[in-house]
């Protein structure tokens, strides 16, 4: 039989195509799949977000190291607190200032906290806590013992001094 647009009844191309429900079904097993997968997904890059946060704070402190030394200056690395952020400079720039200074601003999900754990004086550099890195590579009794960075979920990360005093190291609270 023929029909009216004068192709065949038993063309393959009506016999070979999904019906509306087929079609519903399987948009509502992905709707299903991306409810579960989505708040995982959202775990995991608050949580590279934290990790990022200290590895860069890290790298940071080994630039400050690295230019105490190389430069002869006793270099600060100061952390605000209240305005979630942190920064490095010379403790004592010359007449032109640290023309080298740098100042990060923390992810807006994450906050950081300086924690003093001496009993020596509490090293600050403009009136905020901060870890002071003499020329020699070693830190400052008075700096920070450990600094925490923490994300709106409260999961933390630690940069903890090392026990010979020559740099910071990574920890979280799954140790």
């Amino acid at each position: 039989m023929t029909l009216a647009t004068g192709q065949p009844q038993s063309d393959r191309r009506h016999r070979c195509a999904f019906t509306l429900i087929e079609l519903i079904l399987v948009l509502a097993l992905l709707v299903i799949a991306v409810s579960i997968v989505a708040p995982r997904m959202a775990g995991f890059v608050r949580g590279r977000a934290l990790d990022a946060e200290a590895r860069r704070l890290l790298a940071v402190m080994h630039a400050g190291q690295s230019r105490a030394v190389s430069e002869g200056m006793t270099m600060m690395l100061w952390i605000d607190q209240q305005k979630n952020a942190y920064g490095l400079e010379q403790e004592s720039p010359g007449r032109n200032g640290d023309t080298r200074a740098q100042a990060f601003a923390v992810d807006a999900n994450l906050r950081i906290a300086a924690l003093h754990t001496g009993t020596s004086g509490t090293t600050t550099f403009k009136n905020l806590p901060a870890v002071r890195f003499l020329t020699d590579g070693s830190i400052d009794e008075g700096s920070p013992g450990s600094i925490q960075i923490e994300d709106a979920a409260g999961s933390v990360l630690w940069l903890v001094e090392k026990t010979d005093r020559r740099g910071y190291e990574i920890q979280s609270d799954n140790k």
